[in-house]
């Protein structure tokens, strides 16, 4: 045979090799795109037997390892092929794919070096600018992933999936409404995309549009009932619209699907902290770091649950893990001041809290909790400033506590004489009864005062010294020229109260009820004291009831009070306590016999013409201690350690009421010692002659 007739023979055997080999490359492919990975597989292994660097057979096996959950062996067969010999015109697909491969195995960096090498041999490639984007995102390069998702929009307008991303890195660039815009955007391109709809629904629930953020996570979870990020997002909804317990439902729902998701739990436990479940909140934060050690949130919020158990080390400890993880969490370093507040190491919690704001300058929580250190110490120029931040924490947020006023507010700097101000009460009755002193103070300057106060204090407040009118809250408003919330009076009228105004009484009971209450209790032969053991119980904020537990009494604890020549008259009202008082009654217990006079106390008016008529009153840090110290009556209040800041520190005294004396508890929860020094000075009391 001639040299060119086994020549010719030899490039048909080539070229048929060839053909063969294109057909089962062909075969293979129209089975993977039919989803027969199995058998697709086995055609590009075939191809490989014989060509071991066929960069097409190569790829296309690392995208069915990547498609069966094998990244490891995706990129070992992807880099394989992008090594073998020759240019491809598939190379920018294989460097996206390998990118993605990357990915799924947390290798961030090489993935994002991938999808680099993809867009410079496409730089048209849409879909490599949005992996680029949504790695950026990953590791919260926030800006980065906006520029990568814009010009994958850019190259496809109607390109949903990037305008997801979009929304994302706006939302973690707190960019709500261009993240809002931006879901809308992939919405409308797509109405049926879960991911849009649900994170739609959490930046509605950042912007506190929480009704619509409820609609659009329900509208994520029918679209998708397996998707559990929705349920997450509803229960942040419904946690801001104070649902508390459909919050709960809907976390453990979000859980059911995805029941090691650490974001969750911590979450969760933050939601039972609010609603006063605190070990229950404790396990589920514990829970979220059995999962994710490192996990800083969770060791913030299982800190904030733990200095509500009154554990305040352990507390300050979590805090410090926290900060230790994430060095600019914000939050922990404001969670962490809280913690040194309850401590009283309020310079400790000051740097703490100016840490926060050097990380998060408009951080409200931080900077009202600072306020807190300030006044707590006795700083009053600084911490009345500093005050006004309470409305716009986060807590204050969720009440719905902030107002709307047609006029408006008044700051201390504008003339009022002759002109009609309103002074509105916010917060607590025994926070009106305290600040209510201030109004005599604007009236001195010539205003017309009208004075809006909750129902229970409407008759008592109107014989305060310079109030033309008292308004009940909820009632019509009077017209009025400016407005004032009346706990930043302080901060306005600081030019001329230098200092807390303490001219006592300056709250008077009726003298007609007086006499009434005189005759009801009849002839006095021994000494009076009334007694309250428990504030009020707020159905509507269970934020609260953590801090109630703390500045209770049981009522077993005060039996040691009891003294032969002493009458107890219970002021309490409500339950549990007026319940608690009639079992232990019932049991026949060996503490005060106190009178119940619940049914009788139909307002403030009564209890202040009762406390008229009583030598003493005995109470825990509640409304009825303001109203003794505002009438200038002997009041002895029994003190959490955690004080609220008005009590100040390290003294028996204060200068808010002259007439009543402070009994702190040395340590957290030590009412035994408290007891105790009462009992002492209430039994000297009683020896000292005469009733």
């Amino acid at each position: 045979m001639s040299k060119k007739s086994r020549r010719n023979r030899s490039s048909r055997s080539a070229t048929a090799f060839v053909q063969r080999s294109a057909g089962t490359l062909q075969r293979a492919i129209n089975l993977h795109q039919t989803g027969d990975l199995k058998r697709a597989q086995a055609l590009y292994g075939e191809i490989l037997w014989t060509e071991p660097q066929n960069f097409d057979a190569l790829h296309l096996s690392g995208v069915i390892a990547a498609q069966n959950k094998n990244p490891s062996l995706a990129v070992e067969l992807i880099g394989a092929a992008l090594r073998s010999e020759g240019a491809n015109p598939a190379a920018h697909a294989a460097h996206r794919n390998l990118g993605l491969a990357l990915t799924e195995l947390g290798r961030f960096e090489a993935a994002l070096a991938s999808f680099d090498n993809a867009i410079a041999l496409h730089p048209g490639y849409a879909e490599a600018h949005l992996d680029r984007g949504m790695n950026l995102l990953r590791s919260q390069r926030f800006e980065a992933a906006v520029e990568s998702c814009n010009r994958a929009t850019a190259l496809k307008p109607n390109y949903a999936e990037a305008y997801v991303c979009l929304g994302n890195a706006y939302h973690g660039l707190k960019r709500l409404d261009s993240a809002l815009l931006s879901f809308e955007r992939a919405n409308i391109i797509d109405p049926r995309h879960v991911l849009a709809h649900s994170n739609r629904g959490a930046v509605l629930n950042d912007l506190g549009r929480s009704e619509a953020a409820l609609a659009s996570c329900e509208m994520a979870i029918t679209l998708r009932p397996s998707y559990a990020e929705a349920y997450f997002n509803r229960g942040n909804a419904l946690r801001n619209l104070k649902r508390l317990e459909a919050a709960l439902a809907s976390y453990d729902q979000g859980l059911e699907l995805i029941p090691h998701s650490a974001e969750a739990l911590s979450n969760r436990g933050a939601l039972l902290h609010e609603l006063g479940k605190l070990e229950a909140a404790l396990a589920s934060c514990e829970r979220a770091l059995a999962i994710a050690p490192d996990y800083a949130e969770a060791h913030s919020n299982r800190g904030m649950v733990l200095r509500e158990m009154s554990r305040l080390d352990a507390a300050l400890e979590s805090h410090d893990r926290a900060i230790a993880l994430r060095p600019d969490f914000a939050i922990a370093h404001a969670n962490r001041g809280v913690a040194l507040y309850d401590l009283h190491r309020l310079d400790e919690a000051i740097a703490s809290f100016d840490r926060a704001l050097q990380l998060d300058a408009g951080y409200a929580n931080a900077h009202f909790h600072r306020s807190l250190c300030l006044l707590l110490n006795g700083d009053m120029a600084q911490g009345w400033a500093g005050f006004e931040w309470r409305n716009k924490s986060s807590q204050a947020k969720r009440a719905g506590v902030a107002r709307q006023f047609e006029r408006p507010r008044w700051t201390g700097k504008e003339p009022i004489d002759g002109k009609t101000l309103l002074l509105h009460s916010e917060q607590g009755l025994g926070d009106t009864i305290q600040f209510a002193r201030y109004a005599t103070l604007a009236a001195r300057l010539g205003a017309l005062v009208v004075l809006e106060v909750q129902s229970p204090l409407v008759e008592l407040i109107g014989g305060l010294n310079g109030v033309t009118q008292v308004v009940c809250q909820g009632e019509p408003l009077p017209p009025y020229d400016y407005q004032c919330p009346l706990m930043s009076l302080p901060l306005a009228l600081e030019s001329i109260s230098h200092g807390i105004p303490a001219e006592v009484p300056y709250l008077k009971a009726n003298a007609r009820k007086i006499d009434e209450w005189k005759v009801r209790l009849g002839e006095k032969t021994r000494r009076r004291v009334g007694l309250v053991w428990s504030g009020g119980f707020r159905l509507d904020q269970p934020e609260l009831w953590a801090v109630n537990n703390r500045r209770n009494i049981p009522l077993q604890k005060l039996a040691g009070l009891a003294h032969p020549d002493i009458e107890f008259y219970s002021l309490q009202k409500g339950e549990p306590a007026v319940s608690e008082l009639a079992d232990l009654r019932g049991a026949n217990w060996d503490g005060p016999d106190a009178r119940d006079m619940s049914l009788l106390l139909d307002d403030f008016t009564d209890t202040a013409a009762l406390m008229e008529n009583l030598d003493l009153v005995v109470t825990v840090d509640t409304s009825t201690a303001h109203l003794a110290g505002a009438m200038g009556r002997p009041v002895w209040m029994l003190n959490r350690f955690d004080t609220c800041w008005r009590w100040l520190l390290d003294r028996d005294d204060t200068p808010w009421y002259p007439t009543m004396r402070l009994y702190r508890q040395p340590r957290p929860g030590d009412w035994e010692d408290v007891v105790c020094r009462v009992r002492t000075d209430l039994w000297q009391l009683a020896n000292d002659g005469p009733c």
